[in-house]
């Protein structure tokens, strides 16, 4: 179909004619009469196919011909990136070349006071078109500087992408502003649940078009390189090396992997140049230019260029990394072989990234051809490999026995196991420590139980007990009432044996002495030897201490007589007189005396 069939103003068509258009794309061909008609349309295209021009032309022919406020906003297009918004500008600069009073402004945020009283300036005479940023049209709104009950065309282009951009909401809030008689335009790639559902909120009895939903151009030849991570900016190098490609677009979905790549490619004397959301306005704004002149051969940029931006004549994407979404591939690859150009794409498919790319692959309907890695780059990974569902793999799985069964309470018994070792361990020292030969535990429980308890059972109440621990019930329960008495046994001994009073002390000796007298009668018994050669070894450190302290006790009293006879004061103790302080002491009748002598 050829726009001369269309309806479209004759200046339009004569501006057509000079930018030698002539026939119309199939969106454009099902989407110019319904809107010339007047209806709401949504649109579902695949992107480089004339999406922009689809609503722009029969817009500015309606305009041009005139029953429209010339004082008031007509027309608002909402865009997700401020590179549309500028693309769609100048297209309609283009577009609207040979119309009489039709203007437009683009209206989107980063940069200076003098860019914002121009758009002030032209909402305040009345701009016919309003190419806008969601978020920098809310603020105009707030401000009360734009007013949009007026406006009589309202188009979302790329609005899938606004949605994913969190611009559902403002979205929502801007179409309040609008009159109910407004005509509502709804563009989009792809078609989710959230598409539909904000197109029956926004549209009246819509006219749906729909050309192949998500699909790259066929003229575009797709590969990839299964690779790790670590390979990627070798293929890279080799890929510059083998061809002289000019028109390349590198897309990563991280702004420090831009940095970098645009780093590698200067360091090989290539032509490139960078894009990222932390350049400024004005900096991404050269860059584009510079890039669609022709003055910059390489683009290394982040899905900021893969929405919409239309420069006809890229030779090849490259996919730094897999995307995320299967929309957002199509997005990237569809900047190559537009405008029924061929074109290549390529993308890296790292280890990690291959259950992605096989989502891609379902999504496209179609296996992507795969690339042998260049020589001297190494193994790459297998790619119909069996990969584990987590991150962690098999390790994360062992590890959660040991979180149920600290719920289940054996963090308790671990606690008793560790204090009952450190017990043992003590009692093992003890037991090197006094005898070689030992006879069972049981024989020396009874003995110990004997000592400390009543013939009741009962614990004495005239000796004072001080536990470090409360006793804990055994891990085992085989050893029934013997464990328990011997653990008794053990402490009440262990606590005997920290008294501080010396006629306790001595008491216990006298009591100790008389056992060791039945011991030695009985001589397979050992203990009672064991107690007898743990008081002797206290008496031996008591009687050391004792000496130590009347041997240091002696010592200074030695020391002090020593200082005192040797050292010398420097200084009296007394003042000594002096000869003036004797004879002023003298009485005056001496004083005259000597002087009568003298005379």
């Amino acid at each position: 179909m050829y726009f001369d069939e269309t309806q479209l103003n004759d200046n339009v068509l004569d501006a057509l004619y000079d930018m030698r258009f002539d026939q119309c794309t199939p969106i454009q061909e099902k989407c110019i009469p319904p809107i010339l008609e007047g209806r709401d349309l949504l649109g579902v295209a695949q992107t480089g196919t004339g999406k922009t021009a689809a609503y722009l032309l029969p817009i500015l022919s309606k305009l041009d011909d005139g029953g429209y406020p010339h004082d008031a906003i007509n027309c608002v297009i909402m865009s997700p990136t401020r590179e549309l918004a500028q693309q769609i500008d100048q297209a309609m600069q283009g577009f609207g070349y040979y119309l009489n009073g039709v203007s437009s402004v683009a209206v989107y945020g980063g940069n200076d006071g003098n860019r914002y009283d121009q758009e002030l300036k032209s909402f305040q005479m009345g701009a016919d078109v309003v190419i806008a940023t969601p978020g920098r049209l809310i603020s105009h709104i707030s401000l009360g500087s734009a007013d949009l009950s007026k406006v009589s065309f309202f188009v979302l282009d790329e609005a899938d992408r606004m949605l994913d951009m969190g611009f559902s909401e403002d979205i929502k809030m801007i179409a309040s502003k609008l009159p109910a008689t407004c005509q509502t335009i709804m563009f989009s790639a792809t078609m989710p649940e959230k598409i539909e559902e904000l197109a029956k909120s926004l549209l009246k009895n819509p006219v749906e078009v729909k050309i192949a939903v998500s699909k790259p151009a066929e003229k575009i030849k797709q590969s990839a390189y299964v690779c790790y991570e670590t390979q990627k900016i070798g293929i890279v190098k080799d890929l510059f090396r083998k061809g002289d490609l000019n028109r390349v677009i590198i897309f990563s979905g991280k702004k420090q992997k831009v940095k970098a790549i645009n780093r590698t490619l200067q360091q090989m004397k290539i032509n490139s140049g960078e894009m990222h959301s932390d350049l400024e306005q004005a900096e991404r704004d050269e860059i584009l230019y510079k890039f669609k002149t022709g003055q910059i051969d390489v683009l290394v940029a982040t899905d900021i260029v893969a929405r919409g931006i239309d420069i006809d004549d890229i030779a090849m994407v490259i996919n730094f990394d897999v995307p995320h979404d299967p929309e957002d591939y199509v997005h990237r690859i569809g900047r190559t072989a537009r405008a029924q150009r061929d074109g290549i794409a390529i993308t890296f498919v790292s280890e990690d990234e291959i259950s992605s790319f096989k989502q891609i692959e379902k999504f496209l309907g179609r296996v992507v051809d795969k690339n042998e890695l260049p020589e001297g780059l190494g193994e790459t990974p297998d790619y119909n490999a069996p990969r584990s569902r987590g991150r962690g793999g098999k390790g994360r799985d062992e590890k959660r026995p040991r979180n149920n069964s600290k719920t289940n309470g054996s963090h308790g018994d671990n606690n008793k196991r560790r204090y009952n070792r450190k017990k043992n361990g003590v009692k093992e020292q003890n037991n090197n420590e006094t005898s070689a030969t030992e006879t069972p535990q049981t024989t020396n429980a009874q003995e110990t139980v004997a000592e400390t308890t009543t013939p009741d059972g009962t614990q004495p109440t005239t000796q004072k007990k001080r536990r470090r621990k409360p006793n804990r019930k055994p891990a085992n329960a085989e050893g029934g009432n013997n464990q328990q008495a011997e653990n008794e046994a053990k402490e009440s001994n262990a606590n005997n044996n920290k008294g501080d009073n010396a006629k306790r002390r001595n008491e216990r000796a006298a009591r100790d002495g008389e056992q060791a007298k039945q011991n030695n009668e009985q001589p397979n018994r050992n203990g009672g030897q064991t107690k007898r050669n743990n008081q002797q070894r206290r008496q031996r450190k008591d009687n050391a201490s004792r000496r130590s302290t009347q041997n240091r006790k002696q010592d200074r009293k030695e020391n002090g007589k020593s200082t005192t006879a040797k050292s010398t004061p420097n200084v009296p103790a007394i003042k000594q007189p002096t000869t003036l302080t004797t004879i002023l002491k003298k009485p005056l009748n001496w004083l005259k005396s000597l002087g009568k002598k003298k005379n």
